[in-house]
């Protein structure tokens, strides 16, 4: 999960259903990802999977017993239920997502789930007809009108050689629900927010093109912390390889004149405009209509100024919040300050690829923001979600600060 979970506390619940043993996918990747996690399972999840196996995994001792007769502490469902930042009950059988509903707290997990204010992510997993069954659908709706999360079960072949409804979501989407959970807000509520992203393309000949290294991550990074804190985002994103956030709009361009094109239709309605795509400054001023052929050892190409999408915005805005990006190899903050000043910028992001884990096509990052003010905050070596989120915090304070973020572009 590139960083998303790292540090982060997770206690998993596993109840007795047989989609147990895919948990230790799941609690192998979150302590890879840097989470810390705890395992707590009920007596009929260990007739499916050994405490031992998810000891191991989770490299932290597997609670099962309410009153453990080596426990110190007669309330142990209380210390666990402070300990996380989440609890991920992974599956959640038919009897567990009913007891819960009804506030049956029989053993040391549905105890736990009842001290805890640690958000709650249910993931159920059962044969179809369980599923389908209307007391289960009425304790789903009850327990999410109290606010508790849930993930949907896949549909698929079952254990039970039935096809159906049931299945145990997929780790992936689970991680990702787990994403949303722990930092999902309103702090973005009802703003839109353009973000663009990655490389663009300019064509020399039907084959050929000339581009640069940027994969996008920081870019994709950005829209998925905006869509996390509630904003209405839209990506535009040039070539690459990265499956888009959920919950954005994404528009796929090639050329700066395509990127153009896209940021100048919906500009106007946007709060916020983030900048990180890397755009060609040049394009080949003929595009050959077809293949160069290799007939000397000397090719001349003539270039062409592609459109500066930044200064325009910058020439543009009103009361928008517009923040581009600096790539800089000397000079750096008076480089980037430079920029931030010709273009009109609430803030620019200033990266050195040069610093190892900095450069092109890593999942980490290390920035310096510089506001207006030429106020200064280094970010130093982090994941690249990590850098999204403290950008957003810069931002978050900057649009508090301006009270209006009425769009003015015209």
């Amino acid at each position: 999960m590139h960083g998303y979970l790292k540090g982060k506390k997770i206690l998993i619940g596993v109840s007795g259903g047989i989609a147990a043993y895919k948990v230790c996918e799941i609690i192998r990747d979150l302590t890879k990802s840097g989470a810390r996690c705890r395992v707590v399972m009920t007596s009929a999840a260990t007739k499916f999977i050994t405490p031992l196996t998810l000891e191991t995994l989770s490299e932290a001792p597997v609670l099962c017993e309410l009153f453990p007769e080596t426990s110190r502490s007669d309330v142990i469902h209380i210390e666990a239920a402070r300990w996380p930042d989440m609890i991920l009950l992974c599956p959640a059988t038919a009897n567990l997502i009913g007891k819960i509903a009804h506030g049956i707290a029989d053993n040391l997990l549905t105890c736990i789930c009842m001290a805890t204010q640690a958000p709650i992510l249910f993931c159920p997993a059962m044969n179809t007809q369980m599923y389908l069954n209307p007391i289960v659908q009425d304790n789903l709706k009850k327990l999410r009108q109290f606010n508790y999360r849930f993930i949907e079960p896949a549909t698929g072949n079952l254990a039970c050689h039935e096809t159906g409804i049931g299945r145990l979501a997929e780790k992936e989407d689970i991680l990702k629900s787990m994403v949303q959970v722990l930092y999902a807000s309103n702090k973005l509520k009802g703003i839109k927010i353009l973000v663009t992203a990655g490389r663009t393309e300019e064509n020399l000949d039907p084959v050929r093109f000339l581009t640069n290294r940027s994969s996008g991550k920081m870019g994709f990074a950005l829209a998925e912390v905006a869509a996390l804190h509630g904003a209405e985002v839209t990506l535009i994103s040039g070539p690459n390889n990265l499956k888009p956030p959920p919950g954005i709009k994404q528009i796929r361009i090639n050329s700066a004149a395509e990127m153009a094109v896209q940021v100048f239709q919906i500009a106007a309605a946007q709060q916020i405009i983030i900048m990180a795509a890397a755009v060609a400054d040049f394009r080949p001023k003929i595009i050959s209509p077809t293949k160069i052929k290799k007939k000397t050892n000397l090719l001349k190409i003539e270039f062409e100024q592609t459109v500066d999408i930044l200064a325009t915005l910058g020439q543009r805005k009103g009361n928008q919040l517009l923040v581009g990006f600096a790539l800089e190899t000397d000079n750096q903050q008076k480089n980037a300050i430079q920029k931030l000043k010709e273009k009109h910028l609430d803030l620019i992001v200033l990266n050195d690829p040069q610093i190892a884990g900095a450069g092109f096509d890593t999942d980490t990052n290390q920035v310096t923001l510089i506001d207006k003010n030429e106020n200064i905050l280094e970010i130093s070596l982090t994941s690249k979600f990590e850098v999204a989120q403290k950008i957003f915090d810069k931002i978050i304070e900057m649009s508090n600060s301006s009270r209006d973020l009425t769009p003015e572009i015209g």
